[in-house]
Formats: C-alpha cells, structure tokens, sequence
C-alpha cells in the first residue's frame, strides 16, 4: 500500500486497501473504532509538522486540506 498517491485513482485505490486491511485486521489497529479512529486522524494532522520534520521531510506546502476535509464529511452522508 503505497503511503505517496500521487492522483485521484491512486488515492482511492489506497483507501480501498486501507479498508481492506481493517476489515482483515482491524481488531489489531490501535485506533480500531470511528471514535479513536478520528481522534488520532485529527491529532496526527495537528502534530503532522514535528512528524515530518522526525523523518526528515517538510510537511507539503501545497497539501490540498479543504479536499481532505470535503472527503471526510462528505463521508458520513455519502451512499
């Protein structure tokens, strides 16, 4: 499972595998309800800059946050 989409397709073939795997393995995630799930999305993002700078990277400057957001609440009324 690639961590770098690079397009659309790339990142929905990404989150079709991430699903996957939680339903293979979701019992072993830390975060395995919606609940922990979202808290740790959203502490993650929020702490995202010192884990990028612990890697070694920059954060992208250009990251396209109010499609990520769009994505997410779109979620929880799309069919």
């Amino acid at each position: 499972m690639s961590l770098e989409p690079r397009s659309r397709e790339e990142l929905v073939t990404f989150l079709r595998d991430l699903h996957k795997e939680f339903r293979a393995r979701g019992h072993e995630w830390e975060n395995n309800t919606l609940d922990d799930f979202i808290e740790a999305l959203a502490a993650w993002v929020h702490d995202s800059p010192g884990a990028y700078r612990h890697a070694g990277e920059q954060i992208p400057p250009d990251g396209d946050w109010t499609f990520m957001a769009r994505a997410l609440h779109a979620a929880t009324i799309y069919e």
